[in-house]
């Protein structure tokens, strides 16, 4: 059979129809010109669909709505990207949406093993997740672990959140959604930068690995290509080892689990991890000294701090591993350039415990944005909490620094 090559341009009635990007109705030919009644000005995604509009991947209806809260499917999501992208589709025999499959599929967009390549996993409203993994790729980024993709995304700044920091993956995709993430791609494959929305790309983060210090503190976090090299990663995010988030005693009486390592900028009252440390007014960090505790937080807003969520899984032998403790953590590198200073004036310049009523009540240190120094690796330890022979630790990140 001879193969048919159409660059898409816009959507046929006919297809259109099928799509259910347009409804029961006939699409408005005008709808590139036409303000549309459920489109003001104000909207957010207004610039966006005017655009899509105007480069044909999607239209209105005849009734002067574009209807942005409508859900789109994975094939209409895929035919659009196709069509914007100027994907070169052939022909082909079956479903309407079997030839734009066929060129996300070329163009590594879409891969057998996301999901099943029927009409009854095609017919499916497209995820939020779903919809982040063709918009990675769509601009080069490529992975093996599936639960980074949102991470690629919104680092990017082709996804945004929907509040501060909330990702929502199983969030089924809007024709408002869709049209700003695909035009989102045309400008970063055309050179530009795209604005970064922090928050979503700190919970990307966690979501994939378990830890989002490396977007909320990227500045402490560094350590030479040198090193990267030697550990046979790409890059400092991927020096993370979650796999040793869980530890288990040597003899298998006890564990522990950090579900995840959350760094907290004091400094940004628009934090969303602040609920996991409030009230921050009587929080306090320890200076080795037992006598001073009028050391308080509130006062050290140019600092982080890092929260370690988690704790005992299973406890055994509550004599050998003790039970009132809670998930024991070290962090090493944040160093003290002046000890008499932090010893005895109370001047926070290292790394130091937090705590609100007694020691360790809080599993929590903070670290000065500025001021300490590195002596030593930078190090982050899971611990059993024990001493003696069956003391054993899981290091999750060791990196040289700038030491």
């Amino acid at each position: 059979m001879k193969k048919h090559f159409t660059k898409i341009t816009g959507i046929a009635l006919a297809a259109a129809l099928t799509l259910g990007l347009m409804g029961s109705a006939t699409p408005n030919a005008q709808a590139a010109t036409t303000q549309f009644s459920d489109v003001k000005s104000t909207h957010w995604a207004a610039s966006a669909i005017n655009k899509g509009v105007s480069k044909g991947y999607i239209e209105g209806y005849t009734n002067g709505k574009f209807k942005p809260e409508a859900s789109v499917t994975r094939a209409e999501f895929v035919k659009m990207v196709v069509s914007a992208m100027n994907l070169e589709t052939t022909a082909a025999n079956g479903k309407w949406y079997v030839q734009y499959v066929n060129a996300a599929s070329k163009a590594g967009l879409y891969a057998p093993a996301d999901f099943s390549n029927n009409e009854a996993a095609w017919t499916k409203v497209m995820t939020r997740e779903e919809m982040s993994r063709v918009a990675a790729r769509a601009i080069g980024e490529t992975t093996k672990e599936n639960d980074k993709w949102m991470y690629l995304a919104t680092k990017t700044g082709l996804i945004h959140g929907l509040g501060k920091g909330e990702l929502a993956p199983k969030g089924l995709t809007t024709r408002a959604q869709a049209v700003v993430l695909i035009e989102r791609i045309l400008s970063k494959n055309s050179g530009a930068n795209l604005d970064v929305d922090k928050y979503a790309v700190g919970s990307a983060e966690i979501a994939w690995h378990g830890t989002n210090i490396f977007t909320v503190m990227p500045e402490m976090w560094v350590t030479p290509e040198s090193d990267l090299r030697q550990s046979g990663k790409t890059s400092v995010e991927d020096m993370w080892n979650e796999k040793l988030m869980t530890i288990t005693s040597k003899d298998g009486l006890y564990q522990g689990k950090l579900d995840a390592l959350i760094a907290i900028d004091l400094a940004d009252p628009n934090d969303p991890n602040l609920g996991l440390i409030k009230p921050i007014d009587t929080l306090k960090w320890f200076n080795q000294r037992p006598s001073i505790t009028n050391l308080m937080v509130k006062d050290q807003k140019n600092s982080y701090v890092l929260y370690f969520k988690g704790g005992t899984v299973f406890n055994k032998d509550t004599k050998k591993y003790n039970s009132n403790r809670l998930l024991q953590f070290q962090v090493d590198g944040f160093d003290s350039p002046d000890r008499n200073a932090f010893f005895n004036k109370g001047k926070l310049n290292r790394a130091a415990r937090v705590y609100r009523s007694s020691l360790e009540d809080m599993p929590a240190l903070i670290i000065p944005k500025a001021g300490s120094i590195q002596q030593n690796d930078l190090v982050i330890r899971l611990q059993t909490p024990t001493s003696g022979s069956l003391y054993s630790e899981n290091i999750l990140l060791r990196l040289v620094g700038v030491k």
